[in-house]
């Protein structure tokens, strides 16, 4: 039986990939980091309510053996390049370098298709940079998730998306396996599984594998 902790609970990958944990025997514990208090019943739920900057503050919670890090927002959203880059490199890196330190085994990062540290569009160049920072604090186990365009019930709009979600509810069959929009549950449904695999190395996990979830 293992503990769970899990960064992002309360976005679109993370509520529902939550909602896995609390009914799956394979934990026995399952922590929550939020800012607000989640109003969920069950003896294995812990919420840990603080700021995403007082993970510090906080280490002696933060005891795990699987971490599911579904941090994550826009541009647009942050407010600015310098936030973004806060939350989907900064955070995410501390919190597994404080777990790994606390003795966690296995990491489990969702960061999004076209990853990459070399890339001209700011967006996938910081989602490639944070993948490589957390591969170098060395986990027994690190599980690197790539999704396209995520579907499912957001808390909040975002016109670019809806957009984006007409056109491949449409015109899907179109678009090469690999881009199509996948539904935000594949992609919990997908974390849960590898995390249960017990597999040891490195494993980038992208959108059209995760299709199958």
């Amino acid at each position: 039986m293992k503990t769970a902790l899990i960064a992002g609970s309360t976005g679109l990958i993370g509520k529902q990939l939550l909602e896995l944990l609390l009914d799956d025997p394979h934990y026995s514990e399952v922590k929550a980091i939020s800012r607000k208090p989640i109003a969920i019943s069950n003896p294995k739920f812990k919420n840990i309510v603080m700021d995403s900057d007082g993970l510090k503050e906080n280490i002696d919670q933060l005891k795990a053996d699987d971490v599911f890090c579904c941090l994550g927002t826009t541009i647009r959203k942050a407010g600015s390049k310098e936030a973004f880059r806060k939350i989907d490199y900064e955070y995410p890196l501390e919190l597994a370098t404080i777990t790994k330190d606390q003795g966690a085994t296995q990491y489990l990062l969702v960061t999004a298709l076209g990853s990459d540290k070399k890339s001209g569009v700011f967006y996938n160049q910081v989602k490639g940079q944070v993948e490589e920072a957390i591969d170098g604090v060395n986990f027994q186990s690190y599980h690197i998730f790539r999704p396209s365009l995520l579907m499912g019930p957001r808390a909040e709009s975002r016109s670019g998306e809806e957009a984006a979600k007409v056109f491949f509810r449409f015109f899907g069959f179109l678009v090469p396996r690999m881009y199509k929009g996948i539904e935000s549950i594949k992609v919990a449904r997908a974390m849960l599984h590898f995390a249960k695999q017990n597999l040891k190395g490195k494993f980038i996990h992208e959108s059209k594998e995760l299709q199958q979830y």
